[in-house]
Parts: C-alpha cells; structure tokens; sequence
C-alpha cells in the first residue's frame, strides 16, 4: 500500500474494530453490572481490544507479513484493551461528575487513543511518539464525532454503533496520518506481487540503531518482498541519522542505480533491485 492508502486502511480497519467492540458489547448486554464505572470499563475493553487489534494487523495484512501482522496485533489488542478500561470510564467521570459534556467525552477518548497510538508504535517498531501524537488527535477527535453522534440519535443503539465506527476510523487514520505527514525517507516497490506498497523507513533511520533486514522470510527480516528470487536475508539497512547505507548479503547480488553494489548510501530517488523485484529509494530534507 502506498502512503496515501494507507491512512485509508488504518481509517477502515479501525473502523471494524470499532463496530466488533460495539456488537460484542451489545450482545453481552451487561445487565448484571450494575456501577456505570465498572460497565464502562468493561465495554471500553471491549472495543480497545478490538480496535487495537485491527490497526496493530493492518499493516502486517496489507503487505503480506503474517508475522508481523500477529506481533503487532497481539500487542496492539493487549494496550488497547488497557486503553479502553482507562478511557472510557475517564470519559466517563468528567462527564458525569464535572459536566464537561462533549469535551469530557473528547479528553477520555483522546487518552484511549494516545494508549492505541502507543501500542501502534511500539508494536510496529515506529516512532513511538508519532503514533501517540496521532492516537491523541484521532481519539480527541472522535470522542467529539461520538458525542454528537449519540446527541444527535438520543443515545440510541444505533447512535452508539455508528459513533464506535467513527471512533476507530479516526484513531486508525490519525494514527497513520502523523506518520505519513512527518516520514522523512521511505522504499516504494515498483514491480512484483507488492508493487505499489511504500515502507517508512523513518523508525530506522536514527543513529545507533540496529541495522534490519530486507528479504524474503518474515522470520529473517523486518521488510519482507514476496520474491522466489529475494534471499530470506537479502540485504541490511542501517541508519545514521541522517541517510541509509545498503549492504548486500547475498549471492545474487543487489543492484543500485543499475551497478551492483557490496556497501553504498541510499541517494534520493535511487533504483534498487533485488531477484525480480525494483524499488525506489525517496527522502524528503527539512530545510
């Protein structure tokens, strides 16, 4: 998936999360709990859990790295199920004891968020304060649209629903718009079964950071291309801050700027090809 795309899954992947959370909610019906906290809370796990679980596989899903897709998601379920027994009763709290109405609403959420936007990042090895930042503007943002919402339709169960669906979508969205507004360098895959996807590579670039591998196992590397001809650990990506050098580690060799290479730095808009599969190297300098 490209940049542009992504935003758009995040957005509908949190979206589904959102309206799992409220169907598995509305199906228990939670009668026997009578404390309003303890009830929200439980139903805030609910959707935290399955919020957090859709955006933490959304990326793994999309570009084909099941490993990747359950690591994320496995954690991103867990600190969203924590988000939401933190959010919602918060939300919660200022709303009925300070009577902060949609704002109370909105600062409840927008906690729920930062916690999934937490989750997102270190699940996902980004930028962790990226997908916070990101999760506080989506949760602000549908707490408000979910507040409305319920007003709008007196509070009725369809207003819940179709205010839970707004909710995931924009933590889902925000989420990755930070990260798609802020990202510095990133590969974008010309030919093969990914063509068309783009890997931020941002989470990589600082210095002292480990170098990742690029390759066909998602055992072996942190980016995975689905190539017969792509070694399981291709080539190793290291940053220094401010660029990346490419190392070949296979027999096949890997070309850049159609010379094959041992060790160089990645140039701005540079080719780079491995087995079958070309990719395009773009950064984008603060000035």
């Amino acid at each position: 998936m490209n940049r542009r795309m992504r935003t758009y899954y995040y957005a509908v992947f949190g979206a589904i999360g959102g309206l799992i959370g409220w169907q598995v909610s509305n199906l228990l019906g939670l009668s026997f709990i009578t404390n309003i906290y303890l009830s929200e809370a439980v139903v805030g796990a609910l959707v935290g859990l399955s919020i957090g679980l859709l955006i933490g596989v959304a990326e793994g899903l999309l570009t084909l790295n099941l490993v990747q897709a359950a690591r994320s998601g496995g954690l991103g379920g867990l600190l969203g199920l924590g988000a939401g027994v933190i959010g919602l009763p918060l939300s919660e709290w200022l709303f009925q004891s300070v009577g902060a109405g949609m704002l109370g609403r909105a600062v409840g959420w927008a906690i729920f968020g930062l916690l999934i936007g937490l989750a997102e990042g270190v699940g996902s090895r980004s930028q962790v304060w990226k997908g916070m930042l990101g999760g506080l503007l989506g949760g602000a943002m549908g707490g408000f649209l979910l507040q409305g919402i319920q007003t709008l339709l007196k509070a009725s169960l369809l207003g819940k629903a179709i205010g839970l669906i707004l909710l995931g979508a924009s933590v889902g969205a925000f989420i990755s718009l930070i990260v798609v507004l802020l990202s510095r360098a990133w590969l974008e895959v010309k030919t093969g079964k990914l063509k068309g996807t783009e890997f931020i590579l941002d989470k990589f670039m600082h210095l002292q950071g480990h170098a990742i591998a690029i390759g066909s196992s998602p055992l072996k590397s942190e980016i995975v291309l689905p190539d017969p001809d792509i070694a399981p650990q291709h080539a190793m990506l290291t940053g220094d801050g401010s660029h990346f050098t490419l190392k070949d580690m296979s027999l096949s060799g890997t070309v850049i700027n159609k010379r094959r290479i041992e060790l160089a730095q990645l140039t701005n808009n540079c080719t780079i090809l491995m087995g079958n599969t070309e990719m395009v190297y773009h950064e984008k300098r603060w000035k």
